[in-house]
């Protein structure tokens, strides 16, 4: 839905929203965008082949993750090339960095996975989930074993 930005051209060139935009039924609705974005840019990152690879490795590792050196082996990667994959899957928000020592590891963050695939089922099977839930729980059947999900 469109903003409305104001009758005169002085008030839609204004960088700064004027109190009646505030409160206009004309505005975004910044919620529902913000999610979209954070899903965009979750995607926009696997969508490349050695980011998705490093994910997947990531998600494989479970929390604990993997030390850089270890991860750059599995994907088999040269550090450096690995650091900007990292850096666009960090700025996405699916993964997360924590230094021990000397060593850098990298984990997947299952919490921001488990949003972007929330929101991309999130009307899945014409609002029947029953029908979807044995595809959802044949793919978490590969992930993780049962005693290891958190479900809500």
């Amino acid at each position: 839905m469109l903003q409305h930005w104001g009758s005169n051209r002085a008030e839609r060139d204004s960088p700064f929203p004027s109190p009646d935009r505030l409160t206009s039924p004309y505005r975004f609705y910044y919620s529902r965008n913000m999610e979209i974005r954070k899903a965009v840019a979750a995607l926009e990152a696997l969508a490349q082949e050695t980011r998705l690879a490093t994910f997947r490795a990531l998600v494989q590792a479970g929390p604990e993750g993997l030390a850089a050196g270890a991860l750059a082996d599995a994907v088999a990667c040269p550090a450096s090339t690995l650091s900007f994959h990292l850096k666009a899957l960090s700025a996405a928000g699916l993964v997360r960095a924590r230094q021990e020592g000397r060593f850098i590891y990298y984990s997947a963050d299952f919490t921001r996975m488990s949003a972007l695939l929330a929101y991309l089922t999130e009307h899945c099977c014409k609002g029947m989930p029953q029908d979807c839930f044995s595809v959802v729980e044949t793919a978490l059947g590969t992930c993780c074993p049962p005693s290891e999900r958190k479900c809500a």
